[in-house]
């Protein structure tokens, strides 16, 4: 069970990984070409937040528990205050959802802590 009232720290920017992370997934849904201009367009999006249950509603994902290990792993990083990489988001249109195509894993763990928690992201 995670601690309650822990502050989340956060990066200024996500981290350099997440680029290439989120143009995997992107790839999944999208053709390669696609996915790579998304990301260009994430690179150059600045800053939003929104509250965690509402990224959740609006990727209609369902929340992964404390028993997945990297859930697991970004709740210690919380708890040990290490400062976490925003999220990546794209608006799918088209479907009327949200793609999270990076942070699924971090959502969960602040979720755990607070869901009406404000969540750094990028989105285009």
């Amino acid at each position: 069970m995670p601690k309650k009232n822990v502050a989340v720290k956060w990066l200024s920017e996500p981290e350099d990984h997440d680029y290439p992370a989120a143009k995997s997934f992107l790839s999944l849904i999208f053709e390669e070409a696609v996915a790579k201009a998304i990301v260009k367009k994430l690179k150059k999006a600045s800053l939003s937040e929104f509250k965690a249950k509402d990224i959740f509603r609006a990727s209609t994902l369902s929340l992964l528990g404390v028993s997945n290990t990297h859930v697991a792993k970004d709740q210690k990083k919380i708890e040990s205050g290490d400062a976490i990489a925003p999220l990546l988001l794209v608006r799918d249109s088209y479907h009327s959802k949200l793609i999270i195509a990076d942070g699924y894993h971090r959502l969960c763990a602040i979720y755990s802590y607070d869901e009406d928690a404000l969540i750094p992201c990028k989105i285009v």
